[in-house]
């Protein structure tokens, strides 16, 4: 038996229970699975997000517009990054107190390039509480995925509540599959067979998210 003829057997198989109509594919497959687990409130889905996301070894700060700028300079002093890489869109107050050289986003940087940046500071297209997961698509606060990828150091702005969903089946709904979605849950980590723990070896070694309060300050 080929590979080929391998696989369609367990292809076969793995249809076997499907009704044999002219029903398409998303229609003749139960979709009845639940959306969310748990009823919960916007309030509740936030705090499950900050829970998940430093379970995730991710590092979470809350403010608001007004303490936004000061605390990306207080956690980029505390890195101490000559180079800062920003995506085009980036909304500029956001950098206005930060000290760093900052570096543009740009198609023709080469690998060596990015490889001298240490820090990043991007927004996201979407935050999952029951995951811990943060999303980029590629939008212009977000830039190109290897500007996420390359820098040692992540900044990540979620806005609260607005960009946080609960499940990955309502991110799912709010995703445009034609961009390029990077999908995030913690910093890069990676283990041998002994369970050794290694970070930062294929994305940030550090990821820090700010869950932006969408309202003004007291």
């Amino acid at each position: 038996m080929s590979s080929r003829e391998r696989i369609l057997g367990r292809v076969r198989r793995a249809l076997a229970d499907v009704p044999r109509d002219d029903a398409p594919y998303e229609r003749a497959v139960a979709r009845d699975y639940l959306r969310e687990h748990g009823e919960r409130t916007v309030a509740e889905t936030v705090e499950l997000l900050a829970e998940n996301l430093a379970d995730y070894r991710a590092i979470v700060h809350r403010t608001t517009p007004r303490e936004l700028p000061s605390l990306i300079m207080r956690l980029l002093a505390e890195r101490g990054p000559r180079y800062v890489l920003v995506p085009p869109g980036l909304p500029p107050e956001w950098l206005s107190a930060a000290d760093p050289t900052l570096v543009h986003d740009r198609a023709v940087s080469t690998p060596r390039e990015l490889d001298e940046v240490e820090s990043v500071v991007t927004g996201c297209a979407l935050a999952i509480a029951e995951t811990g997961t943060i999303v980029l698509d590629g939008s212009p606060d977000q830039g190109r995925r290897r500007i996420t990828l390359v820098p040692d150091h992540h900044i990540c702005v979620v806005r609260v509540p607005g960009q946080v969903v609960s499940s990955v089946p309502q991110a799912l709904e709010r995703l445009d599959p034609a961009r390029p979605l990077t999908w995030i849950s913690g910093p890069s980590a990676t283990s041998d067979i002994e369970l050794d723990r290694v970070e930062g070896v294929h994305g940030p070694r550090t990821l820090e998210v700010v869950l932006l309060e969408d309202r003004p300050a007291d």
